[in-house]
C-alpha cells in the first residue's frame, strides 16, 4: 500500500480558488493529511530565513528531514480502504531554521509529578539548543508559578554536566499556580521566546492556552511540549518518558512481594502501584513479572460475588500455591469505597486508600471462610517515579527533547514532540488534551494479564 501527502490545512486555507478534486480512488492507497502545527509565519510577518547551523561544523552530516515525510498513527490499515490517514510532521532539523540562534532566549518548565528522566529532557533541550548556538536558556522553578513568582536558573552545559545521572527534577516540579496573564506578562517583559513545557495532559491544556494568549499579542513566541505522565495515559503517543524504569522499580516490589507471601502460611501481599484512572503500570509490571496471582485497575470492575469473585480465586490460588501476590492500581475499585470529596492543586480528585481497603476485605473474607491468612501489604508509592531512568528511557528523553528544539528552531509552534510508530513527530498540543488521558485497552493485553494471572 502506498501514502500520499496532502497539502497541509493551513496552505489550503490561503488559496482562494476551489479544492482540488480528491484523486481517484486506488485500491491499496491511502490519502494522509498530517495535523497541522502552527508555524509562526502564520501571525509573525517579515520572518528572515538562516541556513541550519547544524549543516555546518562538527555536526555536518546532520541529515534534513524531508518536509513532505509524515508518521501514520495508525499502522493497521484494512486491505483495499481509501480514507484521510491521520499523520504526523516528522520531527527533526530543517534545511533552514526561523530563528538566529542569538535572539533566541529560552527556557523550560517541569510541570506536576515527578517522572524518570525529566532531568534527561531538561539536559537534552539545554545542549540541543546550544548546538544551535543559543546560549540564553532559563529554568523555571517549580512549575507554572515559577514564571512570575520564582527566581529564573541560568541552564548551560556546566550546570547540567551531570543531572542525567540523578531522579526528579533539578527545576522542582509542582501543581497548579497556571495563571494565563500572569504567565505571559513574566514571558514578554523578560524577553522570552520559546518555552518548552514538559507536564501531562492538564499541562498541555495550558499550554495551549499560552499559544493562543502569545498569538493574540502578536508574539514571536514558541510553545513546544514534551508529554509526561507516570501513568503512560497521554493519547496518541507510543508511551510517556519513564513508563518503563517505572515497570522495573515496580517489579522489584511486586518481587519482594512474592518473596514476604511465600514466607509465611497461607501467605497474601498486597502490592499497590501508581495509576488514578489508568492500569497501564499495574498490567505491564504484572506481565514483566510473571509472579501475580491477581491484577485489579480502573478499567475494569472488581468481581465480588460469584463463581468469578476475586476472593474465591485468591482463595483457591492460596490452597494451591501456599501464598498469593495481588497486584492494584491505586485508582481500581473506588465505586466501593468512600468519596474523599478532595482535590489536588490541579484540580484531581484525591482517592481514597484501594490498598489498605483491600487488604482488610481480603482478611475478611478469609476469616469468613474459616480460613487462615497472613496478610502483608506493600506500597512502593513515589519510590518507583523518583529514580534515574534506565538506558532506555535516557535515550528516549534525548529523542524527545531533541525532536522539541528542532521543531521550535524551524517555525513551528503549539506542538508537542512526542513518539508514534517509533518516530518522533509533532503534535498539535490541541490533540494532545483532547485524546487524553487515555485508558488501558481492554484487549489483548488484558487477556494476558488473565492468562498470567489464571
Amino acid at each position: 500500500a502506498g501514502v500520499r501527502l496532502a497539502p497541509p490545512a493551513h496552505a489550503e486555507k490561503k488559496k482562494a480558488a476551489a479544492p482540488a478534486p480528491a484523486p481517484a480512488k486506488a485500491e491499496g492507497f491511502v490519502q494522509a493529511r498530517p495535523a497541522h502545527v502552527p508555524h509562526i509565519s502564520e501571525w509573525v510577518t517579515n520572518l528572515i530565513k538562516y541556513p541550519n547551523p547544524l549543516t555546518q561544523g562538527k555536526l555536518s552530516e546532520v541529515v534534513s528531514v524531508d518536509p513532505a515525510e509524515v508518521i501514520v498513527q495508525s499502522i493497521a490499515v484494512k486491505e483495499g480502504d481509501y480514507h484521510d490517514l491521520p499523520t504526523f510532521r516528522r520531527a527533526g532539523p530543517t534545511a533552514d531554521i526561523y530563528w538566529e540562534p542569538q535572539e533566541v532566549r529560552a527556557c523550560v518548565v517541569t510541570c506536576g509529578g515527578l517522572s524518570p528522566g525529566l532531568n534527561n529532557v531538561v539536559r537534552g533541550i539545554v545542549t540541543t539548543l546550544a548546538h544551535y548556538g543559543v546560549d540564553s536558556v532559563y529554568g523555571i522553578q517549580f512549575g507554572y508559578k515559577g514564571f512570575y513568582a520564582s527566581d529564573y536558573l541560568q541552564l548551560n552545559a556546566r550546570r547540567l554536566h551531570l543531572s542525567h545521572h540523578t531522579g526528579g527534577s533539578m527545576l522542582g516540579a509542582s501543581r497548579g499556580g497556571f495563571d494565563q496573564t500572569k504567565i505571559m506578562d513574566a514571558v514578554e517583559a523578560r524577553g522570552i521566546n520559546q518555552v518548552y513545557i514538559v507536564g501531562g495532559d492538564g499541562t498541555h491544556r495550558g499550554a495551549q492556552k499560552l499559544h493562543e494568549e502569545a498569538r493574540r499579542r502578536g508574539l514571536k513566541v514558541a510553545i513546544v511540549g514534551v508529554p509526561k505522565t507516570i501513568d503512560n495515559d497521554i493519547g496518541l503517543i507510543d508511551r510517556s518518558f519513564g513508563f518503563k524504569t517505572c515497570i522495573e522499580q515496580a517489579r522489584k516490589a511486586i518481587e519482594c512481594a512474592r518473596v514476604e507471601a511465600a514466607s509465611a502460611p497461607n501467605g497474601v501481599c498486597v502490592v499497590k502501584l501508581m495509576g488514578r484512572d489508568s492500569g497501564f503500570i499495574a498490567t505491564h509490571a504484572v506481565l514483566s513479572s510473571r509472579d501475580v496471582d491477581l491484577c485489579l485497575i480502573p478499567e475494569v470492575p472488581m468481581i465480588t460475588e460469584g463463581p468469578t469473585s476475586v476472593y474465591r480465586h485468591l482463595r483457591n490460588v492460596v490452597r494451591t500455591k501456599g501464598s498469593a501476590v495481588v497486584v492494584v492500581a491505586e485508582g481500581a475499585c473506588q465505586e466501593s469505597l468512600e468519596n474523599t470529596n478532595q482535590k489536588d492543586p490541579s484540580g484531581n480528585k484525591v482517592y481514597a486508600d484501594v490498598g489498605s481497603w483491600l487488604k482488610r476485605q481480603i482478611q475478611a473474607n478469609f476469616t469468613k471462610h474459616s480460613m487462615e491468612c497472613n496478610i502483608r501489604y506493600i506500597d512502593p508509592s513515589y519510590i518507583i517515579r523518583s529514580v534515574p531512568a534506565n538506558a532506555d528511557d535516557s535515550e528516549y528523553c534525548t529523542l524527545l527533547a531533541q525532536a522539541a528544539v528542532h521543531g521550535a528552531m524551524s517555525g513551528f509552534a503549539a506542538f508537542s514532540a512526542g513518539l508514534v510508530n517509533n518516530r518522533t513527530v509533532m503534535i498539535p498540543i490541541t490533540m494532545i488534551g483532547e485524546t487524553s488521558p487515555r485508558k488501558q485497552n481492554i484487549g489483548r493485553v488484558w487477556a494476558r494479564v488473565v492468562a498470567s494471572t489464571g
